[in-house]
């Protein structure tokens, strides 16, 4: 969850977002304030300080839902106060429930969908002129996303290259609230990484539902040609791209770990589970055996690769022996990170109506089992950069000790250091000393110019 947030109190045409979920979302909550700022509109501390609140929502699983309803509650008694508030309700949550938020919440003066976000600025100017309720949940054919001030300059950032997906993986809601699956085209992505590159950003994320059905729908560049052509791109040292499905990372992509340098060494490959048995009931089109190949082949490619991955635990059907399995993958593969949740049955998916489901004390009970399992993984794979000298991207001061500089390594490690003010925003050579549960502990080589070991 992050929030937008400036030292400006100037309340009526103050901007507040919240927003929960991925990075999508947080792409999609930059571009609001971006376009908004052409406006005269400018970010401020709170809600009780702005003009217009926007809640940038999230529905892949049932809490985050929730919050959105908790948070407009109070959204609502604000407006009691001040009549003249604007509120928007964007995201994926509008996106699915419209009617239901415009029904509960009189105080809502605009629900957009995922597909609207580039037109705040028109739907806000109409709900000042006395429009409203506005509802704008259509779903466009082809994924636009026209340029927008980046107010806040950053030395890593985000570049959306698809929409949507295709897949329908039988527990996710996602085609259902972000549409089908369409791709930029690489002219409008080169464009903007240029721009940033420009603002003095080094490193680059590339974001989509499923990156690797990427296709250039003037050029028929498909998703390793896109990485060469931006890794071209002067001025783009690191190169990262999330999320990617497992059944479409090809031979070609694999190679790109071998022959791009500025492609960082990290891949966040989903997992979902261990069992074959739930992964065709899951609809995820690939085995146990075929993962495991495809880790196999990557690690070949490049064998310092950090690997990341999401796990469902209790998905409908799950016995302990699927179980098992999973733990057994995680000991194969000996993941550095893993996102793992419990089964979250969804509206609209496939595996809502399905039988034999898994009950909540149970899964909490196979969730800290594996979470333990995980956290231990991860110190494991810390501990492998101790005593090593990494390439450390400075992005700021650690939140918990602000004479301690932060950032994060190739391997998408978080790296905390001894290190000067003048480093921040520069690529610079950490000494790694210690590791720790969630991140590196190092001291920073200065006046030295040494790549990543």
């Amino acid at each position: 969850m992050t929030q937008f947030i400036s030292n400006s109190s100037a309340t009526g045409t103050g901007l507040f977002i919240r927003t929960f979920g991925c990075q999508m979302n947080e792409y999609d909550s930059e571009r609001m304030e971006g376009l908004l700022s052409r406006d005269g509109y400018v970010s401020v501390e709170s809600a009780e300080d702005a003009g217009i609140v926007i809640l940038n929502t999230c529905s892949i699983r049932e809490k985050p839902e929730e919050k959105t309803y908790s948070e407009l509650g109070r959204y609502r008694d604000l407006k009691k106060e001040r009549p003249d508030l604007i509120i928007v309700v964007s995201g994926c949550v509008a996106q699915q429930k419209a009617a239901d938020i415009i029904k509960r919440f009189p105080s809502v003066d605009a629900v957009i969908g995922t597909h609207q976000v580039g037109e705040i600025s028109d739907i806000v100017t109409k709900i000042r002129e006395g429009s409203g309720p506005i509802v704008a949940v259509d779903y466009l054919d082809e994924c636009r996303i026209d340029s927008y001030p980046r107010l806040h300059r950053s030395v890593s950032s985000f570049v959306t290259i698809t929409q949507g997906c295709d897949n329908f993986c039988s527990y996710c809601i996602v085609p259902f609230v972000r549409g089908r699956e369409s791709s930029r085209t690489s002219s409008e992505i080169i464009r903007d990484i240029k721009e940033l590159v420009a603002g003095g950003t080094v490193e680059i994320t590339l974001l989509g539902q499923n990156v690797n059905s990427y296709r250039d729908p003037e050029m028929g560049l498909d998703f390793p040609e896109l990485l060469e052509c931006v890794s071209d791109i002067p001025g783009v040292r690191r190169l990262r791209f999330v999320t990617s499905h497992p059944k479409d990372l090809s031979d070609q992509l694999v190679s790109a770990f071998r022959r791009i340098h500025s492609l960082c060494s990290h891949i966040h490959l989903p997992l979902q589970t261990g069992s074959s048995r739930l992964l065709a009931a899951m609809n995820r089109k690939y085995t146990k055996d075929e993962y495991l190949k495809k880790i196999d082949a990557l690690r070949s490619a490049r064998n310092d690769l950090a690997v990341t991955t999401d796990i469902i635990v209790g998905f409908p059907g799950e016995t302990i022996d699927d179980f098992k399995e999973t733990l057994a993958v995680m000991e194969r593969v000996r993941f550095d990170g893993a996102y793992s949740f419990k089964f979250s049955s969804r509206p609209q998916t496939k595996a809502a109506s399905m039988k034999n489901t898994v009950d909540e004390e149970e899964k909490s009970r196979r969730l800290t089992i594996l979470q333990e399992l995980q956290k231990e993984h991860t110190l494991l794979t810390n501990r492998l950069h101790v005593d090593t000298i990494k390439e450390v991207l400075a992005t700021g001061k650690s939140l918990r000790n602000p004479d301690v500089i932060t950032g994060r390594s190739v391997h998408n490690k978080v790296v905390n250091f001894t290190g000067r003010n003048e480093d921040i925003g520069t690529l610079i050579p950490v000494k790694i000393i210690e590791a720790r549960n969630n991140s590196l502990l190092g001291e920073a080589i200065n006046n030295h110019s040494i790549r990543s070991m």
